[in-house]
């Protein structure tokens, strides 16, 4: 088997397969405290011990089977956190099992959380709770195999404050007062379908919900949930879409839970529970991102990368069906106009990033890397060209979506290399072996860069996004005058992003072209978050001082990582910004998300 380098459990030894937590959240000492009992099998004979992945968490006591047993930690690595090794009192044979309990108690600093006081929520009135598992930071919370390699099942009893609300990536399983404190409430969670850690997830807070389909609510703070239930009505319809091209849908229940405004990710795929940004609710991209963490319930949910160097078995996969399902939405012409979009979010990335970086391979390695600092848009987009690419070359659409459920339906519940599935795409296919072998597998995984083959796109409505980018790229001062508000009254609000992304992808535009751009488009007056982060960029970029206080508002007053670091970055590469950049970040960075002002921190060289 191959090791996970990102964790120090070794699941070829033992195995844990299903995990009860119970916990309180304790706001005042911004900790979870409690026990998480482990089911653990034995993998080979004569076993002595458990390694488990911990990061800042206290363990107080450990019982196998309820005898006391001993536990030492060991080394604490920079990233990975510290391995909790426990003794069993007596060796287990192999196949058999025992539980290990652990009494433990999570840090005010758990990379895996994030406490909000009252003033820092929409309602002013309750302190909030969630958890950001994805990649590794589940061993945060407690003590477990922080490895996607290893899937469980789980229960969970959450004791909080009896006014507010807990959550999970799991089914409700009822509430009940707390026997031990007459101020708080147990909610009681059931999660029978196996899981890697990184799916774990907890939210609590002062949350409503509405019904919106036969299986979803929308969860969030009072004052957000109605516009919420509006913005995500079509889930229902997507659910659908995606059970007709994928399969049937296992979870139960797909809820939807609007987070505060510093959830670092647009939205992350809690199973029974999708997690989103509120950026969301003033975006066009509202369906995009609803389409793609359904489409993990299929790709990543239940066909889970074995370790995170295969991120794009998940991520490629989930944009492919993504598209897909925008495809029966909006039709074909508009699933080209995404992928198209996304190559060249690709390009942006690559150029970011360098060329010759290995980070840009579809295939990492993460031997000493962090994750979250090798995570980018390269395993979700490289991922979906090569699908894309693949779709083309092995008979189109209808052919590829067979290929698709039946991979799912091959590794439904299990963890998977890209091996096992070049493997797969070789038996279904096995009258196009002579095409695969055209294909160049070696660039394809192991080079950095954009990939050696590009696939065709339908170009129908990005003409219109590249003419105008054009005239602005190609206009001299005298030209300004030629543009004016009917340029884009014929666009739709998807390619007014695709023209400012186009821009982003050229040197800078001058700084007079700039000002007549907010002269006839009037793009400050825009709210639509996607429109307006690449706008603000294009300012910053042309060296537009009155755009740095809109740059810099925009950064602190949420803090979903792909709009919040570039703009930070494009602050500090500003001269005439980077000062107030850095104290801006200093300032907010006690209040962001610890991941988030990790890496933004390490964006603008704060990083201690």
């Amino acid at each position: 088997a191959m090791a996970d380098p990102s964790s120090f459990s070794s699941p070829a030894c033992c195995l844990t397969r299903h995990l009860y937590l119970r916990c309180r959240a304790d706001f005042g000492a911004r900790a979870l405290r409690g026990t998480v009992a482990l089911t653990a099998r034995a993998e080979r004979e004569a076993l002595r011990c458990l390694v488990l992945d911990t990061r800042d968490v206290q363990v107080f006591k450990v019982t196998v089977n309820g005898q006391d047993a001993q536990f030492a930690f060991g080394e604490k690595h920079s990233f990975k956190g510290t391995p909790l090794e426990i003794t069993f009192p007596n060796e287990l044979r192999r196949g058999q099992e025992a539980i290990v309990e652990i009494s433990f108690e999570s840090s005010p600093q758990s990379s895996a959380l994030q406490w909000f006081t009252p003033e820092q929520t929409s309602g002013k009135k309750h302190p909030f709770l969630f958890s950001q598992c994805q990649a590794t930071h589940c061993r945060a919370i407690f003590p477990c195999q922080d490895t996607p390699a290893v899937k469980l099942t789980y229960y969970a009893e959450i004791s909080v404050p009896k006014e507010l609300v807990a959550l999970m990536s799991a089914n409700r399983d009822g509430e009940a007062p707390d026997p031990e404190d007459s101020t708080r409430k147990i909610y009681r969670f059931s999660q029978n379908v196996p899981i890697p850690c990184y799916l774990f997830a907890l939210v609590v807070g002062a949350l409503e919900s509405r019904k919106i389909g036969p299986r979803t609510l929308v969860w969030a703070e009072k004052e957000l949930v109605d516009k919420s239930a509006y913005e995500f009505s079509e889930a229902e319809a997507m659910l659908k879409t995606a059970e007709d091209l994928a399969g049937p849908y296992v979870w139960g229940q797909y809820d939807l839970l609007v987070l505060p405004p510093s959830f670092p990710y647009g939205g992350m795929e809690n199973p029974c529970l999708t997690f989103v940004t509120p950026t969301l609710l003033v975006s066009v991209a509202v369906i995009k991102v609803i389409a793609h963490e359904i489409s993990h319930s299929w790709t990543g949910n239940l066909v889970t990368n074995k370790t995170w160097e295969h991120f794009w078995l998940n991520e490629g996969h989930t944009v492919y069906l993504e598209r897909r399902i925008g495809g029966r939405l909006f039709g074909e012409q508009f699933r080209h106009f995404q992928a198209l979009g996304g190559w060249r979010e690709l390009q942006n990335t690559v150029n970011t990033l360098g060329d010759k970086n290995p980070v840009t391979n579809l295939i990492i390695n993460l031997d000493e890397v962090d994750p979250d600092v090798a995570y980018s848009s390269v395993p979700y987009e490289k991922g979906f060209a090569l699908l894309f690419y693949l779709e083309q070359l092995l008979g189109g659409p209808d052919v590829f979506i067979g290929f698709l459920k039946a991979y799912v339906q091959q590794f439904a519940y299990k963890s998977i290399v890209t091996e096992d599935w070049k493997n797969f795409l070789y038996s279904y296919f096995k009258d196009k072996v002579d095409v695969l072998d055209k294909v160049d597998w070696n660039s394809w995984f192991h080079a950095p860069g954009m990939p050696p083959v590009k696939p065709t796109y339908d170009m129908t409505l990005s003409n219109a996004c590249v003419a105008l980018s054009q005239r602005w790229i190609q206009a001299k001062e005298s030209d300004l005058v030629s543009f004016s508000s009917a340029d884009l009254k014929e666009m739709s609000s998807h390619q007014l992003i695709e023209f400012l992304a186009l821009l982003l992808l050229e040197a800078p535009l001058p700084l007079s072209h700039v000002q007549r751009m907010q002269e006839v488009y009037d793009f400050n007056a825009i709210n639509n978050s996607e429109i307006r982060f690449r706008w603000l960029r294009l300012c910053i970029r042309s060296k537009w001082e009155e755009a740095i206080p809109l740059a810099l508002k925009m950064a602190t007053d949420q803090g979903r990582m792909k709009f919040t670091r570039p703009l930070f970055r494009d602050l500090y590469s500003f001269d005439k910004s980077r000062d107030l950049a850095v104290k801006t970040f200093l300032e907010h960075r006690a209040s962001m998300h610890p991941v988030t002002s990790m890496l933004v921190g390490k964006d603008l060289k704060q990083d201690q």
